[in-house]
C-alpha cells in the first residue's frame, strides 16, 4: 500500500482513512512516534491523523538553541565550534541570520562517483523507482549499504548535531537525476517536529550545478518567518479528507510571504561534492530548467532530533521510520 501511495497521485491520496489503514499495516514503524506521544503527553493513537492544531504550541525555551537570542550570544565562544575548519565555522556563525550553510568539496570526486554508480545500479536493477512526482527517488538508502554509509556520514551529522544542539537522526533520503522545479516551500510542512524547528537537511551536489540545469533556489533569512502550518492558511480539508488543493494553497501563501518580506532570491551553483545545509523553516525550491529534463544529480538527507516527535503536517500523520532502539 505504501508503494502504491508513493506512485499514485490523485483524489485517493487525500483520504485520511487510507493513511490510518497504512499506519495499521506499519505499526512497528510508529514505535518512535509512540514513545514521543508518551514523552509529550499527547493523548492520541498514533494511527489517527495528527497536526499542529492538536499539539501544544512550541515555547521559546523549547526552540533550537540557535533560534534563540541567548544561543546566538553564546555561539562565537562555544567550545564545540573549534572542532570545525575555518570555512565551516564562518558558515555556522552566519547560520542564525541566514538559515543555511554551504560547505564546498565536503565529498571527494571518488565518493561522488560511488554514490552516482550506486543509484544507477539501484535503478537498473529495479530496486528503486521514482515516486508520483516522476522526479524523486525516496528512501534509497534503505536498499543500499553504500548509501546508508553516506547518509550517516559524520561530516554531515556532526554539523547538524552542533547546529541543532541535539543528536540528529537520519529520517529520509531523496535522490534526483534532474532538478525538482519545485515552488518555494518550507520542509516543515512535509516533515514537521514537535517542538518546532528540530529538523534540518543536507543537499549534496552529485554533478556540476549551473544556472541552466535547475539549481536549488533559497531565500536567506526566511527561516525567521513564523512557521506556516495548517492553521495559518485555508487548506480546504476537514475531519475526513486533506484539502484537494491544500498544497497549491500552501505554495500561494508562501509566495505571498516571500513578496511581503522582500526576501532575496539566491541560487546555489555548485561543484560535485558541495553540500548545502538548511534550517527547518528556510524557504527554498528548484529553478526551472533551461533545457527540459537536463541532468542535475543530487541527494537530499532529511534529519530530525532523536528526542522529538516527527510527523507530516500536510498529510497529518506520524512519521514512519526504521526503529533502532
Amino acid at each position: 500500500m505504501r508503494k502504491w501511495l508513493d506512485r499514485y497521485y490523485g483524489t485517493l491520496r487525500k483520504i485520511k482513512g487510507l493513511y490510518v489503514l497504512l499506519n495499521l499495516f506499519n505499526l512497528r514503524k510508529l514505535a518512535h512516534a509512540r514513545r514521543m506521544y508518551h514523552k509529550y503527553g499527547i493523548q492520541r493513537s498514533v494511527l489517527m491523523p495528527v497536526n499542529s492544531s492538536i499539539l501544544p504550541a512550541t515555547r521559546t525555551e523549547e526552540l533550537p538553541w540557535l533560534d534563540t537570542e541567548q544561543g546566538v550570544a553564546q555561539l562565537a565562544a562555544h567550545p564545540g565550534l573549534q572542532r570545525f575548519d575555518e570555512a565551516t565555522r564562518q558558515g555556522i556563525l552566519a547560520w542564525p541570520a541566514n538559515g543555511y550553510l554551504v560547505i564546498r568539496g565536503l565529498f571527494s570526486p571518488q565518493e561522488v562517483n560511488e554514490i552516482n554508480a550506486e543509484i544507477d545500479r539501484l535503478i537498473r536493477d529495479k530496486v528503486v523507482d521514482f515516486n508520483f512526482t516522476g522526479r524523486k527517488i525516496m528512501f534509497a538508502f534503505h536498499h543500499s549499504e553504500v548509501l546508508r554509509r553516506y547518509v550517516h556520514d559524520r561530516r554531515i551529522l556532526d554539523v547538524m548535531d552542533f547546529l541543532l544542539g541535539r543528536q540528529m537522526r537520519v529520517f529520509q533520503s531523496i535522490n534526483f537525476l534532474t532538478g525538482s522545479e519545485q515552488a518555494a516551500h518550507s520542509d516543515s510542512i512535509h516533515m514537521t517536529t514537535h517542538p518546532l524547528g528540530y529538523m534540518t537537511a543536507a543537499w549534496i551536489a552529485l554533478e556540476r550545478i549551473t544556472p541552466d540545469n535547475g539549481p536549488l533556489v533559497y531565500h536567506p533569512g526566511s527561516h525567521r518567518l513564523p512557521y506556516l502550518l495548517n492553521g495559518q492558511y485555508d487548506h480546504g480539508g476537514n475531519r475526513f479528507v486533506i484539502g484537494q488543493e491544500a498544497y497549491l494553497r500552501y505554495e500561494q501563501a508562501i509566495e505571498r510571504s516571500i513578496a511581503e518580506g522582500n526576501f532575496e532570491r539566491s541560487e546555489l551553483l555548485a561543484e560535485p561534492g558541495d553540500v548545502l545545509f538548511w534550517h527547518a523553516n528556510l524557504l527554498h525550491g528548484g529553478k526551472k530548467m533551461s533545457t527540459p529534463n537536463a541532468s542535475r544529480k543530487s541527494m537530499v538527507i532529511h534529519c530530525f532530533a532523536d528526542d522529538v516527535l516527527c510527523y507530516h503536517e500536510l498529510t497529518q500523520r506520524a512519521a514512519m521510520m526504521e526503529d533502532h532502539h
